[in-house]
């Protein structure tokens, strides 16, 4: 049983590399501002762009910050996830060395704690996964709405009068060029108003619990 407690934060780590990672577990898409507060595209705008809308979100430098900082807080839950997968792997192998020397009794008896436990580490991982990605998608809301009024904003400069989301499975995009896929000039752009610096790196390891 493998558990992606931490997982997001790969989705940063990809899109740096130069990934188009897909779209966040459970997030949700940003709601568009209301016509009134909206900037229209310059007319004769017929240039279409598109853009890793999510990934994006997660690899600027204040959602960076945000993902470390709820990975941070649910390091001790993680950290008892793999002493609980440690203690059922050693009863494994206490079980699997016993060989013929245990009672049927004695065997199932082991049997029926083994499993007891991997059960009860599965309910913990499942409950502090929901845990985690809720904590995200509560710090993401505001941040996407924030990158979302960025990106309009670059592209009524620049003269795109369509943005499509590559990274959302309502949107199938089959192919784009280089050219027209602005989710790093946002990411760059945005960073530049936020005035956010970029976490240092994060050399800690997480292991998920497996078994």
């Amino acid at each position: 049983m493998k558990h992606s407690l931490f997982a997001v934060a790969a989705l940063a780590t990809t899109f740096a590399a130069g990934a188009c990672a897909p779209a966040m577990a459970q997030t949700h898409e940003p709601s568009a501002p209301s016509p009134a507060s909206s900037t229209a595209a310059p007319t004769g705008a017929r240039k279409i762009a598109v853009i890793a809308f999510q990934p994006a979100v997660a690899s600027t430098n204040e959602g960076r910050a945000a993902i470390r900082k709820v990975q941070e807080k649910f390091a001790p839950q993680q950290a008892q996830l793999k002493t609980q997968n440690d203690q059922i792997t050693a009863l494994k192998k206490q079980l699997q060395d016993s060989g013929k020397t245990l009672t049927a009794d004695q065997r199932a008896d082991k049997l029926r704690t083994i499993d007891d436990k991997e059960k009860s580490l599965q309910r913990q991982a499942q409950e502090d996964q929901q845990d985690y990605q809720q904590q995200l998608q509560e710090v993401f809301q505001g941040l996407e709405q924030k990158f979302y009024a960025v990106m309009q904003s670059y592209a009524t400069q620049h003269g795109y009068g369509l943005v499509l989301d590559m990274s959302s499975r309502q949107t199938p995009v089959v192919w784009a060029s280089k050219e027209a896929d602005i989710t790093r000039a946002v990411v760059d752009e945005y960073n530049r108003k936020a005035g956010v610096e970029a976490p240092t790196p994060h050399t800690t390891h997480h292991s998920t619990a497996s078994h």
